[in-house]
């Protein structure tokens, strides 16, 4: 029988966190657990899951602070079910979720699971086009929203599940606040445990709700990837990269314009740039969400890629250890 426990580890986001658990509290499946760990939160978000104890299984924990990875470490700790599924606060899960884990965990053998995130018909315009740059193939290969995209899937965080005696093998989520799921993947992989990709379990995932936010987002986790790669060489791949050379190639392309009055470069991203645009408004079906696709896209390349750049350098050029290069991505205990 695979039981379930959803974990959330929330920090403030009061609106996200109710409208997380109203959609939950409309499952076809009732029958799981819901463990809320409130991460030092500077906003009371009690009254917010009290709302929900009379449709929902719920215990709220509250902490100091110390990221999300440790915060579901806590929440795992609290659980009694078979099965740990780890969900963002600002998501949004259909309601046949619960049901459609079940259906999947009878039919598809796994030690971990995960599934897309897409963009909600009620979000805005702004999370749409972020949504598109996140889950593209032409801007992260689709790895975020489609099975047919990757050949060995890689379970995020945002909808993730994983079987509770696996997590517990290999203890968990790290020390690390960026990076840290893709990092628990990794040593499930390295631990002999397989992962799946369950097409009929997205969420609508909300992401950043402004360029400037979204950009300083994808910088970290391009900081965060010559990490990962440190800590698990046997799963390095050169499309890790391919953010950083599309900012160097952006940066020749001007010198190749201004100096050499050449530009071939140049064309190359103005024909990206197209592809984008049309790309997106097929999926999209709306111009606004298109144009502003393209915006999304280049502050994703280019943020991802000047932190992957950086990181690289640091970790590799001046070799310095990853919690002196970025303090901030990870824990002190």
């Amino acid at each position: 029988m695979n039981t379930i426990s959803i974990i959330i580890a929330i920090y403030n986001r009061k609106d996200e966190l109710f409208e997380l658990l109203n959609s939950l509290s409309h499952q076809t499946d009732n029958d799981f657990e819901i463990i809320i760990v409130d991460d030092g939160s500077v906003i009371n978000l009690r009254p917010t899951a009290e709302l929900f104890h009379e449709r929902l299984k719920i215990e709220f924990f509250r902490k100091e602070n110390s990221g999300p990875g440790l915060s579901r470490n806590y929440g795992a700790k609290r659980t009694k079910n078979d099965w740990l599924v780890f969900v963002d606060s600002d998501v949004i899960v259909e309601k046949d979720y619960i049901e459609n884990i079940k259906k999947n965990l009878a039919e598809i053998p796994c030690d971990a699971f995960g599934g897309a995130d897409k963009a909600h018909k009620g979000f805005n315009l702004m999370q749409k086009a972020i949504s598109y740059s996140m889950t593209s193939v032409f801007t992260t290969g689709g790895i975020r929203g489609s099975k047919k995209a990757v050949t060995k899937f890689q379970p995020r965080s945002f909808n993730m599940g994983v079987r509770k005696s696996a997590f517990e093998k290999v203890g968990g989520f790290s020390e690390m606040r960026i990076g840290e799921d893709p990092d628990l993947s990794m040593k499930l992989w390295e631990n002999a445990f397989t992962t799946a990709f369950f097409d009929n379990i997205g969420v609508y995932h909300k992401r950043r709700v402004d360029f400037g936010k979204f950009s300083k987002q994808v910088y970290q986790f391009g900081c965060a990837r010559p990490i990962l790669n440190q800590r698990h060489p046997k799963y390095v791949k050169i499309s890790f990269a391919f953010p950083s050379f599309f900012l160097i190639g952006y940066i020749l392309g001007f010198i190749e314009y201004f100096f050499f009055q050449q530009g071939l470069i140049l064309g190359f991203y103005g024909l990206y740039t197209f592809l984008i645009f049309f790309h997106a408004l097929y999926q999209t079906k709306n111009i606004s969400i298109a144009a502003m696709a393209i915006i999304s896209t280049y502050i994703q390349m280019f943020s991802y890629g000047y932190g992957f750049l950086k990181s690289w350098i640091l970790l590799n050029i001046f070799r310095q250890k990853p919690e002196d290069a970025f303090p901030s991505h990870f824990h002190k205990f």
